[in-house]
């Protein structure tokens, strides 16, 4: 017998093939997809289940991968704004070291990932000062999450020195290389915030646990010119003389890439996170993401931060994925739908070494899902799910998630953490915030 059995709806499997199933049935065992079929004409040929849900119109899909966010800085929302990255940094690090510690950073965590969470997003690519507690928040929501230490030079959040960042990223690697939830990673905050021997050390520890390591990387021409008056290399040509690209890197934003930087991203087999609100939102530009897929780079896709986006909508993202690129070059026949699902579903799995475990609808994967409501004014007639999903649909469309077979969010609403607490707690912390930039 089953654990848990759907039965109806539209199944978008993302599956390499784009398989469509109308009026599906999935089966679900111990955490894992055991069957994926089309629904009998008799119901009561439904296999058994503990439980079963059934559902009518509904679009079935893989959970959402956010490859890139800075999940507690949900409590800077709104502080700072209309600026460039270059200034805004100042004024958001003034604001994070001021108010940052292990408690304020796990509210944060919650109310980031809990967004994230509630948009259909199960699992999140995060960076942020203390990565233990961004676990803790994710464990306890139920989600998946791959962070790990961040690096970065001058006095950050609690003056922690460089030593100090190396120990706590080889604690964090040690304690969850063995996870199924948490997926260590080493976060290097960028080339222009952290130096070439204090990058090789964080790669020596990615290296040591076969972990993710992640940084920003050519977002704005600034930071380009930076790092060539630095080093003489530009960034990425940077990054690749310290032999830190490879197929566990993932780099956000990627804005402005000459054609060198870009073969040299798809020879390495480097990931691309792009982050197309933020990068629109602090004026940096448009990444060539066209040039990336026809390179065939694999390109996931970011929120980033809300205090630099806003907000932490991966429909958005989406949307703007697909659109900018048609638009920059008027080419309205590039940049499929198919394609962005893919980008936040598998590329996100390939990015993070676990395409055999999450990012489709598969026998054998975890029952990493999410059920879309197809009721509301903007989803009538529903000619395409494919494209309904990338271009009509909203975040509060999401109806239910479900991570590892485990229902997380049900009818809108988060089960596994009291959020009404956490928004409470929140909310003290307002007038604080305000008060750093004073």
């Amino acid at each position: 017998m089953l654990d848990l059995l759907f039965a109806g709806g539209t199944l978008v499997t993302g599956c390499k093939d784009s398989n469509i199933v109308t009026n599906g049935v999935i089966g679900v065992s111990g955490g894992k997809i055991e069957l994926i079929m089309e629904a009998p004409k008799h119901p009561q040929d439904l296999p058994q289940a503990k439980e079963i849900i059934r559902l009518d119109s509904e679009i079935i899909m893989p959970g959402l991968i956010n490859t890139h966010c800075h999940a507690a800085d949900s409590l800077f929302r709104g502080l700072v704004e209309n600026m460039s990255l270059e200034d805004w940094l100042q004024d958001v690090w003034k604001a994070e070291k001021a108010m940052l510690t292990p408690e304020t950073t796990l509210l944060g965590s919650y109310l980031g990932l809990a967004e994230n969470l509630l948009a259909g997003v199960t699992t999140v690519v995060d960076m942020f000062w203390y990565p233990f507690e961004t676990a803790k928040a994710s464990i306890d929501l139920g989600m998946r999450l791959c962070t790990g230490g961040l690096f970065i030079d001058f006095p950050g959040v609690g003056n922690r020195t460089h030593d100090q960042y190396l120990n706590e990223a080889s604690d964090f690697c040690s304690k969850y290389q063995n996870s199924k939830t948490i997926f260590p990673a080493v976060m290097p905050h960028g080339t222009y915030t952290v130096g070439p021997e204090h990058l090789q050390d964080a790669k020596k520890i990615a290296d040591e646990y076969k972990a993710v390591f992640s940084t920003h990387a050519a977002e704005t021409r600034f930071e380009q010119t930076d790092i060539k008056e630095r080093y003489g290399r530009s960034v990425i040509r940077h990054l690749d003389n310290l032999n830190i690209l490879d197929d566990r890197a993932i780099l956000a934003h990627c804005v402005h890439l000459d054609d060198y930087e870009k073969d040299l991203l798809k020879e390495r087999n480097s990931v691309i996170a792009h982050n197309p609100m933020s990068n629109l939102k602090l004026g940096s530009g448009i990444a060539p993401v066209l040039d990336f897929l026809e390179r065939d780079i694999n390109v996931t896709v970011g929120t980033d931060g809300a205090i630099s986006g806003n907000d932490l909508d991966m429909w958005l993202s989406m949307r703007l994925a697909a659109t900018l690129p048609k638009g920059a070059l008027m080419k309205p026949d590039i940049i499929s739908a198919k394609e962005v699902i893919g980008m936040v579903t598998s590329n996100g799995a390939k990015a993070l070494g676990k395409s055999s475990d999450i990012g489709s609808l598969e026998v054998g994967k975890q029952a990493d899902l999410i059920v879309i409501s197809t009721q509301a004014i903007h989803a009538a007639p529903l000619f395409d799910p494919i494209t309904h999903l990338v271009y009509s649909t909203a975040k509060s469309d999401v109806k239910h998630v479900f991570i590892g077979g485990k229902q997380c969010v049900r009818d809108g609403s988060i089960l596994n953490v009291n959020m009404e607490d956490i928004l409470c707690e929140v909310r003290k912390l307002r007038d604080p915030i305000l008060k750093t930039l004073e």
